[in-house]
């Protein structure tokens, strides 16, 4: 007979990468993990990984039960979270992705409460800058900032984002203040490097034009991005959820050269096709109560940003 835990340890392997990594998901010891593995396996009486000492591969046998595998985790997860709302409480686990500095400055303290309230909800929060695949690594949401990518994606929006170009002062008095979009090819920049060439985007009448200023440094994280800015050695652009305490503070000056920066959106994604859980709905619509409309942190840095000159 196979055994639920089995099934749990074998789709927790796939999706984590290994028996280390499945481990810590499940709160179990790895031996644990591979038992369970070692029993399902006579169970089904065939292999499922092949096993080698860097990493585990699916088998042609393990690939072909994978999908049905994970179904069914998904089907007992609903389950037993439906009963729950029918009760009227939330529980059960919720693993979510997000990106690092979002995650620290914002999503965390806001999560906080919400987890207070519900104290059935077991969540799993990874924060990782890069683009998750969220259907295909066990993710019933992701957090992200910019535009959706992945058409297999459902979002919410939680808040609007808006990017300005930021300088140190220091830096502004060594290389002077760009006024027009033409000056910026002229100075030093810092990078988002999860973003593609386009990315510095700036709006008029008849469209969008890009700017590309040479790069100092390219960063795949936005507190490096900030803290390399703060030391002068280029412009940045930054969102206000990172840069809004900064910008606030003096510290940080937005650069005005007369164009804006498309604006974007903070918003959670979940996989298309798949029965979204009251609980999901639910830290949704927290998330957006958190933020605030418009979000704090954009009313934070529109404190000190400068005043449009009349025409």
């Amino acid at each position: 007979m196979l055994k639920l835990e089995g099934i749990s340890s074998f789709v927790a392997i796939k999706e984590a990468g290994s028996m280390s990594a499945a481990a810590r998901r499940l709160h179990v010891s790895k031996s644990v993990v591979s038992e369970r593995l070692s029993d399902l396996e006579k169970s089904l009486g065939a292999a499922l990984f092949h096993r080698t000492t860097r990493k585990l591969n699916l088998t042609e046998d393990g690939a072909a039960f994978l999908e049905r595998a994970q179904r069914i985790m998904q089907e007992v997860h609903e389950a037993a979270a439906e009963l729950a709302e029918r009760r009227g409480t939330l529980v059960g686990p919720m693993r979510l992705s997000a990106p690092v500095t979002f995650g620290r400055m914002h999503l965390g303290p806001a999560l906080c409460p919400f987890l207070a309230q519900h104290p059935g909800i077991s969540l799993t929060l990874e924060l990782d800058d890069k683009r998750v695949d969220a259907a295909a690594e066990g993710f019933d949401a992701v957090v992200r900032h910019g535009v959706v990518e992945d058409s297999r994606l459902v979002a919410w929006p939680l808040a609007p984002s808006q990017r300005y170009v930021v300088a140190s002062k220091a830096y502004l008095r060594q290389h002077g203040t760009p006024r027009a979009l033409n000056q910026l090819a002229a100075h030093k920049a810092i990078y988002y490097s999860n973003r593609g060439v386009t990315d510095w985007a700036f709006l008029d009448a008849k469209g969008q034009d890009f700017v590309r200023p040479k790069a100092v440094l390219r960063a795949n994280n936005g507190d490096i991005m900030k803290q390399a800015c703060l030391a002068g050695l280029g412009l940045a652009l930054l969102p206000s959820f990172i840069a809004g305490p900064e910008i606030a503070a003096g510290s940080l000056q937005v650069v005005d050269v007369g164009r804006k920066v498309p604006p974007e959106l903070i918003y959670m994604a979940h996989p298309d096709g798949r029965k979204v859980s009251a609980k999901l709905r639910a830290l949704a619509e927290h998330l957006k109560a958190a933020f605030g409309q418009p979000p704090y942190w954009e009313a934070a840095a529109n404190t000190a940003r400068p005043k449009a000159k009349a025409k």
